[in-house]
């Protein structure tokens, strides 16, 4: 599978072998009979962070970190600081995410539209990365923000987005995740740089070289990605699908379910007749069906993107107003994923020490001959005794999503995602908790003050407009409160893109691909 097979992803399994299983790899603090905690980045050493930078308020959060701004205490300077909680880091995957992400971002040469990395550090808890900060906010906050909003607009966000994608691959990066929220503007300043900041899916590579597994979020994944055989290319596609919502305030494929949306990707019929699509320039239109050209051998490459001529000719592109649609689009898009962003976050802080601990303990149970793998048989014969109502092939089904190397096992990583598939779709009870978050007088309803104060608390500005219109789309009997189906149906729509935990959705998207093969859809591309 790529780099993933490589040696550091090896190193990286034997770190979490030692630091999680129950075997007698775990290493104890001398006479305390705890465990030793986990040394993520090996090449530095470890420091208290606030020894050097005075930690701030949060500036947000993700699945794995929380961002907080700090100053540098001999500078005075303003950072930020990303802050990964090592009680998150619980399989040998996440722990190789985090050390690529920091040498990726080691890797890239200093460059005005990628955050620069000022250090990483570690202590017990967490690793912290030490950035330049961005204060510009989201780059739909912006645009929506702004009085007028142009195709000329539209076509300098994509050069920097694309010139970012090219000098990812020239060293040997594919990006993986590129979306609207993964690019921050540098200041408020009307000509501020646009960056991008976050490289935590992102993968090193060599001219040639095949991925299998499926990770980013939904609406921007290339066809190729959900066929498990990609490369580079799968950065122009997603940076297609950005211009697209650029120009017209939705995605290019949409759907009311994962699935549905992954069809729509493997159809690839790209809408052109909705407003405001009529009055865009053709080069512009000429650029977006080029970027989102599902064979990726055809599909343009970063320079070729560069070398268009509606970019080329940018500042000649039509300076007329998009209209209030695509602003209202582009609002009501960004706001939603603002509150399930919450929500989800909220569902991933309920998973607790003590599930994981439940999870450690069945592992143990289920791996009889003690050799830190389960075998297929041992998991079907554990599941039964632990009273699993789940057929043989449903249990195939996860296996095959999880065991992408087709190795007929699961280790601690492996078996750690595939159960928190089971428990996560086993029951409600999870989005019940997030419900209840939102609900604070516990009437059974989220209403519009209990939501302005949420989001509130995520630093979000023009609150109450934002849950006006989050109202709007989500309170589906326009009762004037949102109940606990409608809250459900929003989490279960296709805008679910953003899950609980990076390695939940590795395990998600997996399935979902099993799915797709099952029922023909991979091949709807082909015909």
């Amino acid at each position: 599978m790529g780099n993933c097979c490589r040696s550091p992803a090896a190193v990286a399994r034997e770190d979490v072998k030692s630091s999680f299983s129950g075997n007698d790899h775990a290493k104890k603090d001398a006479g305390s009979g705890k465990k030793a905690p986990i040394t993520v980045l090996r090449d530095v050493a470890k420091e208290n962070i606030e020894e050097r930078y005075l930690v701030d308020r949060e500036l947000g959060r993700g699945e794995f970190g929380v961002t907080y701004l700090c100053i540098d205490r001999s500078s005075r300077e303003l950072l930020a600081c990303k802050s990964i909680s090592k009680r998150k880091l619980r399989t040998a995957v996440d722990i190789e995410d985090v050390r690529r992400e920091v040498a990726i971002m080691k890797h890239l040469p200093k460059n005005s539209s990628i955050v620069s990395l000022r250090e990483a550090c570690e202590d017990e808890n967490a690793v912290h990365l030490v950035m330049e900060l961005c204060e510009g906010g989201e780059l739909f906050d912006r645009i929506v923000a702004r009085g007028h909003y142009t195709e000329r607009a539209a076509a300098a966000v994509t050069r920097t987005i694309v010139e970012v994608v090219q000098l990812c691959h020239k060293h040997g990066v594919i990006h993986r995740d590129l979306k609207p929220e993964n690019f921050l503007f540098a200041n408020k300043k009307e000509n501020s740089p646009l960056k991008a900041i976050d490289f935590g899916l992102s993968i090193f590579f060599k001219p040639g070289e095949r991925f299998s597994e499926i990770v980013g979020s939904p609406y921007y994944m290339a066809p190729e990605v959900l066929k498990r055989s990609y490369g580079p290319e799968i950065d122009i596609w997603s940076a297609g699908v950005i211009l697209y919502i650029l120009l017209c305030g939705v995605p290019p494929f949409w759907a009311e379910s994962e699935q549905g949306v992954a069809q729509a990707i493997l159809r690839g019929i790209i809408d052109f007749k909705r407003d405001p699509w009529p009055n865009i320039s053709e080069s512009a239109k000429n650029l977006v069906k080029q970027m989102l050209e599902p064979d990726p051998k055809l599909r343009l490459t970063a320079k070729q993107v560069l070398e268009h001529p509606w970019l080329q000719t940018a500042k000649k592109a039509p300076n007329v107003p998009l209209g209030d649609v695509v602003k209202s689009r582009l609002k009501q898009f960004s706001m939603m994923n603002r509150f399930k962003r919450k929500a989800l976050r909220v569902i991933a802080d309920f998973l607790s020490t003590e599930e994981v601990e439940d999870i450690k303990e069945m592992f143990k149970k289920m791996d009889t001959d003690n050799d830190g793998i389960v075998s297929i048989e041992e998991l079907k014969v554990g599941l039964r005794n632990f009273g699993s109502q789940l057929a043989e092939s449903e249990v195939q089904i996860l296996i095959e999503a999880v065991d992408t190397n087709g190795k007929g096992t699961l280790d601690y990583g492996e078996f750690v995602a595939v159960s928190l598939h089971l428990q996560r779709m086993a029951n409600d009870e999870h989005l019940h908790k997030a419900f209840s978050y939102f609900d604070k007088d516990g009437n059974g309803f989220i209403e519009p003050d209990e939501l302005q104060d949420a989001l509130m608390e995520d630093g979000a500005e023009d609150c109450t407009n934002v849950a006006n219109d989050i109202f709007q789309e989500v309170d589906a009997d326009k009762d004037g409160k949102i109940s606990y189906d409608e809250f459900v149906a929003m989490m279960k729509t296709g805008t679910d893109w953003r899950k609980a935990s990076r390695h939940y959705s590795r395990g998600r998207f997996n399935s979902l691909s099993i799915k797709l093969m099952k029922d023909g859809s991979l091949n709807l591309g082909n015909e």
